[in-house]
């Protein structure tokens, strides 16, 4: 063999070897407290369960599930638990951070307005904002992800005699309205069986409108929510509105305005301009107009559950909150983070009983996303994101919805219900103390091709792990690179103060070390702070758009005092 060549075996070699598994020593020392003569019973499991890792209402049956889950394993004995066994059931499916039943829990009673929705923006793209195809394929995507509201765009066809879901003055290609009402109805209630949200960004004359009344009626029938007022006082809750559709939008007779504008001017400019012109948007998109004056396309007018409008003037005027009606409003998120400097307290108050919808800014034209915390601090029910990309928003938002069964709805925290009226501004006292101890992590040799990080030697990993959520709260640490290790060790301890831990959302990122600077990727989670589950834990990673890869996990062990 030439020298080059056992030069290429070696490095083969070191790239494909794998060392075999061992428990951390905190895992030993466990077991060894929860065993006799090496052997972990039944009872012993359960007391394990109940004693440290915090589940206290877990019975035998579920540590002989744990039990039955190991039978398939030539480690596993009748007798009990060997050391071995009880390792690959720390690092197995029924030991996720959050409980395996994925059921809702949080109380579905009270009145929309009292949660968090799951949220998309534009919910037809499928890329950037100016050129990307329009789909409904991204309207499934996000349904079957749990997203609770979804945004279509309304504008005529070509001919004016038809309606079509496009991006206005973009160059991205329509899609018909027809089939993402269909994709819609196929796929509304796969993920969870609480309302799905339609916002219409409505564009049209009157008889195109009355096009999408007869549209939307036929095809989804009783499903469709037609509440028998046109003004709610007060909407319903979740619960009683399982399995129905809604429909948001302004009522008609701001689009009888619109509409004639769009006759004399040509066309209305997209919104993407119209967010950088905040005037003009809240004096023709979205104002509200008098009482007295007549709907011309009643139909279209009953479809609405939602009223949507912003009152002409100033901020004062768009917090304006009627005892008789309740309605939603909508804020770019330049808007919001404005109004935050000095009305903070006063948009608690709004959404109390209203909703709010924020949305991003113009120049997201990659379809980026923003901090959702500034919406959600304030109550903000409706935080739309680009749901198309990725980046550590979207990770973000998608973590938050992971709470409450993964249904897509989250109950607001009472502090931002409560008459004493939060001041997201003045900093809180530390309520908790979350310890986040990184054990170690396996699976990436079978996700990933031993050659992605590196082509001559195993990578070297490290984990980035934080908090999200409210400006007090936000913090980032990282381990120590493990080099040349497809099952890196780390055993390293962090600890974060939390004043508001109801909002936090735990992040952990993996990344394999490159001296460029440019750290290769190698899996993430986000977790909400308010269901994580104490003790020893197997943390599933996922991949940049959030789906879970089949393998690769970390151990980690998680205090919350």
């Amino acid at each position: 063999m030439s020298r080059q060549s056992f030069k290429v075996c070696f490095c083969f070699r070191r790239i494909f070897k794998l060392s075999v598994l061992e428990p951390p020593e905190d895992v030993k020392i466990l077991f060894n407290q929860y065993s006799q003569n090496g052997t972990m019973s039944l009872d012993n499991l359960r007391g394990f369960l109940v004693e440290f890792q915090g589940e206290y209402s877990a019975t035998r049956d579920d540590a002989q599930a744990i039990f039955n889950s190991l039978k398939h394993l030539n480690i596993f004995s009748r007798r009990g638990l060997h050391l071995e066994a009880f390792f690959r059931y720390l690092l197995g499916d029924l030991n996720g951070p959050l409980s395996p039943s994925r059921a809702v829990h949080h109380d579905m009673t009270q009145p929309l307005a009292h949660y968090f929705l799951y949220t998309g923006h534009n919910s037809y793209l499928t890329g950037n904002q100016l050129s990307s195809k329009s789909s409904v394929q991204p309207i499934i995507k996000a349904l079957r992800r749990g997203v609770r509201v979804i945004e279509l765009d309304l504008w005529p066809g070509s001919k004016k005699d038809e309606v079509e879901v496009r991006h206005g003055g973009t160059l991205t290609n329509p899609v018909d309205l027809l089939q993402c009402l269909n994709a819609i109805k196929d796929n509304a209630f796969q993920a969870s069986e609480y309302p799905v949200v339609i916002t219409f960004e409505d564009h049209l004359p009157a008889n195109l409108q009355d096009q999408v009344a007869e549209m939307v009626t036929k095809t989804f029938g009783d499903m469709l929510y037609r509440p028998e007022t046109d003004q709610l006082r007060e909407f319903p809750s979740p619960e009683s509105l399982k399995k129905k559709v809604m429909i948001s939008t302004k009522p008609p007779k701001e689009s009888k305005i619109s509409s004639k504008k769009e006759q004399w001017n040509g066309e209305t400019a997209s919104k993407s301009d119209n967010e950088t012109r905040d005037k003009d948007e809240v004096d023709e998109g979205e104002s509200l107009q008098e009482e007295d004056e007549e709907t011309t396309v009643p139909e279209y007018r009953h479809l609405i559950s939602i009223n949507a409008g912003k009152p002409k003037g100033a901020l004062k005027n768009w917090l304006s909150i009627d005892e008789n009606k309740v309605r939603r409003l909508s804020l770019s998120e330049q808007e919001l983070e404005n109004a935050t400097r000095r009305h903070g307290a006063d948009i608690v108050r709004f959404t109390q009983r209203n909703l709010l919808r924020v949305y991003p800014k113009g120049t997201r034209i990659t379809s980026s996303n923003y901090n959702p915390f500034v919406g959600w601090a304030h109550g903000a029910q409706m935080v739309a994101f680009n749901m198309q990309g990725y980046g550590k928003y979207l990770w973000v938002m998608q973590g938050m919805f992971k709470a409450n069964g993964g249904c897509g709805y989250v109950k607001k925290p009472d502090f931002l219900l409560s008459n004493e009226v939060f001041d997201p501004s003045v900093r809180l006292p530390v309520k908790k103390i979350l310890k986040v101890k990184i054990y170690m992590g396996e699976g990436w040799d079978l996700d990933f091709r031993r050659t992605h990080f590196d082509m001559y030697s195993p990578p070297d990993f490290f984990v980035k792990v934080g908090i999200a959520g409210v400006p007090a709260d936000k913090a980032m640490h990282k381990t120590k690179a493990i080099e040349d290790d497809w099952q890196p060790v780390w055993n390293e301890k962090f600890e974060f103060e939390l004043t508001v831990p109801e909002l936090a959302v735990l992040r952990i990122t993996v990344l394999e070390y490159d001296t460029s600077g440019k750290h290769d990727f190698g899996g993430q989670t986000c977790l909400p702070i308010s269901e994580l589950r104490t003790g020893i834990r197997a943390i599933p990673l996922h991949d940049r758009r959030g789906d879970k890869y089949k393998n690769t996990k970390l151990l980690v062990q998680f205090e919350l005092n």
